[in-house]
């Protein structure tokens, strides 16, 4: 298992104005060395718990239980969740039985995952109607059991299931949530549901190793185990002082000083591989929630952030690409790239006797994917658009463990980089209080006349 990083191409020797300096590399290294020792302090003293979670075995090992308990007797597993308790998953599937709508037919052997994230009634519905759901087992994930997406969305889900089978739907139904609090788990108890845990300091975001996104990678077959163990190299390495051997920690800082010193405040992520690009709507979630801060640790107001893009190639070469090489010079832009693929898309020998196709025949897809980054990469060079590269060897359950551990581990860098709380949310927070007050929540009147008060202004305007 190997993941590269090439930051080459953030460099001034190659985008000249726009790209780093070899001080200001040498200089940022003290602040990296830095920010390992801060993140080292706060995971050793248990403020934050995610790199601990591919060596918690105890974890895995009921997860695979449960899912060896179980195996056969659905064709799909539903997910109710939003956010890190549904993207992760998604993430998972896409990468290792790829996109909807080219995976497998599904089965009892090959059960398919059903993501119920949002609660567009549309949606839901179309969902519920898709599936039978005598062949469904249900996935609930909320940490604390209070979300109104999840628990209005999950409630339909319950009377639906409970519509078919009866008494049996509790069987049918395995929750994740937190171990001694929120109404998610009194339910779960009272209900009899099965139940695994998310440790109180994982968040949400950073929870796809814990049983968030492992008991719906272990339901649809995945090697939980394998996952794992490519997060546990990537967190082994990440500790690392070197920077040559921490590629997390070498990638944050190039990130960190592209935006800071030379005011990039976008950051596109570039997967060239539909295997890949579950994880590029992931990594959006986990870069833009953990930087995107009012306030940093000494209370003073900085309103920092990147705004993170997800864009796929080469679809996106044909969407984006023109406002990337011509527009604001305000973006950083990061490859992912694969090595290997199964099966690369042999082009067919066969010569059409036209020039613009006859020099395709023998050459493979995947060369020609190859040759699109590399080109894009270079063009983007060429006009001074700062650019660096992710390489994975291939794209496996190792790869992807190791892949989303090292994307967590450079984000909780770069907030140490920044001096922000990378791990709170009070942005999304303000908004969920809102929607309790129009919900006709208790407790949350304050909310309901703050409301009222914005609505009076508008009606003014």
């Amino acid at each position: 298992m190997a993941i590269q990083f090439d930051p080459a191409n953030l460099t001034a020797a190659l985008v000249g104005e726009n790209g780093l300096t070899p001080a200001e590399l040498k200089e940022g290294g003290k602040a990296a060395q830095a920010a390992l020792a801060g993140f080292h302090k706060s995971v050793d003293d248990g403020t934050y718990g995610f790199p601990h979670l591919p060596f918690d075995l105890k974890n895995q090992k009921g997860i695979l239980e449960y899912a060896a308990s179980v195996k056969g007797s659905y064709d799909t597993v539903c997910v109710v969740g939003i956010g890190g308790s549904a993207l992760g998953a998604w993430a998972l599937d896409c990468g290792l039985r790829g996109p909807h709508p080219v995976q497998k037919p599904f089965s009892t052997s090959n059960p398919r995952l059903v993501i119920l994230d949002n609660v567009d009634p549309s949606f839901v519905m179309g969902a519920l109607a898709s599936m039978n759901p005598k062949r469904t087992l249900v996935n609930v994930i909320a940490k604390s059991g209070a979300t109104a997406e999840t628990v209005s969305t999950f409630l339909i889900v319950r009377d639906w299931l409970t519509q078919a089978v009866g008494k049996k739907a509790k069987q049918r139904i395995v929750a994740v949530t937190s171990e001694h609090r929120g109404d998610l788990k009194v339910l779960a108890t009272n209900e009899g549901y099965r139940m695994f845990y998310l440790p109180e300091n994982v968040g949400g975001r950073f929870s796809v190793l814990s049983s968030v996104g492992l008991v719906p990678a272990a339901l649809c077959g995945f090697d939980i185990r394998k996952i794992c163990k490519g997060a546990a190299a990537i967190t082994t390495a990440a500790w690392k002082n070197d920077l040559a051997a921490n590629t997390a920690l070498r990638a944050a800082l190039h990130h960190w000083l592209i935006w800071t010193k030379r005011n990039k405040p976008i950051q596109v992520a570039f997967p060239y591989s539909n295997q890949l690009w579950g994880m590029a709507f992931w990594f959006r979630q986990l870069w833009a929630e953990s930087l995107g801060k009012k306030t940093n640790r000494a209370g003073e107001v900085v309103h920092v952030g990147q705004t993170p893009i997800a864009a796929l190639g080469t679809t996106d070469q044909h969407s984006q690409v023109q406002l990337y090489m011509e527009g604001p010079n305000d973006k950083a832009f990061t490859f992912w790239t694969v090595k290997k693929f199964d099966n690369p898309g042999r082009i067919p020998k066969t010569k059409t006797g036209l020039e613009a196709m006859d020099y395709l025949p023998g050459q493979t897809l995947a060369k020609l994917l190859d040759a699109e980054q590399r080109a894009t990469a270079a063009a983007l060079t060429e006009t001074g658009r700062p650019n660096s590269t992710f390489t994975l060897d291939r794209v496996d359950a190792e790869h992807l463990g190791a892949f989303m551990q090292l994307l967590e581990f450079e984000t909780a860098f770069a907030g140490e980089l920044l001096n922000i709380n990378a791990f709170d949310q009070e942005g999304v927070e303000l908004g969920k209080k809102f929607t309790f007050a129009l919900m006709g929540r208790k407790g949350f009147d304050e909310y309901s006349g703050r409301f009222k008060s914005y609505e009076q202004k508008r009606a003014k305007s």
